[in-house]
């Protein structure tokens, strides 16, 4: 791997540009915008991705634990926001009268195991990684454009302005990081983002197999 340094995460974005389409774009989001969409691909991708914000959180706390102070705001925003969406999808869950209290699927649980073993590399690798999974659902439900109900609310929770400008402070949050990181920790960042990047389109393709 080689880039101009420091490496920043748009950087990443243009360096990667396949990868992140493949992980922002997929035939599982398009067809939540047209209503194409089976209930049991989205009622499995609601299921696994609460089971997933579950881990998330816990990748959340670990990131503040690492974070220096003048990151805390955001950070503990982020943390409260997260705390309201595992709510809103305990709520999702019971109008689609489905169990949240299910096993992690395969593709699922190889995600969570990933945000685990970050939380023993350097700050400037974890805020990246956050920063990229923010990003990758900004984007993946930015992108398709508005979609119908009931998927428009789903959409707007990430694509949303305000979620929009969250996940530009976590870019800017992980590029100070970056800044000085030497550069096996920029390579451990990299990887990290690709490994993301592989992650996401995973996960949006095992809801679609359902």
């Amino acid at each position: 791997m080689s880039y101009i340094m420091p490496l920043t995460c748009q950087h990443l974005i243009k360096t990667y540009p396949a990868e992140w389409q493949a992980a922002t774009v997929h035939p599982f989001l398009s067809q939540c915008r047209t209503g194409q969409i089976h209930a049991d691909q989205f009622n499995t991708w609601l299921v696994q991705d609460y089971l997933f914000v579950i881990e998330f959180t816990r990748m959340a706390a670990r990131l503040l634990a690492a974070a220096p102070v003048d990151h805390f705001d955001t950070l503990l925003n982020g943390l409260h926001a997260l705390q309201i969406e595992l709510s809103w999808f305990r709520d999702k869950a019971d109008e689609r009268q489905l169990t949240l209290d299910t096993a992690k699927q395969p593709t699922c649980q190889e995600y969570c195991d990933y945000m685990a073993s970050l939380a023993t590399t350097p700050y400037a690798v974890q805020a990246t990684a956050f920063w990229a999974i923010e990003y990758a659902y900004n984007q993946g439900w930015q992108l398709p454009g508005h979609m119908v109900p009931p998927y428009d609310e789903f959409a707007d929770r990430w694509g949303n302005p305000g979620f929009t400008e969250y996940v530009e402070l976590l870019a800017n949050q992980a590029n100070a990081a970056l800044q000085d990181a030497p550069e096996d920790v920029q390579q451990q960042a990299e990887a990290a983002f690709l490994r993301i990047a592989r992650l996401e389109t995973d996960f949006w393709q095992m809801a679609y197999s359902a």
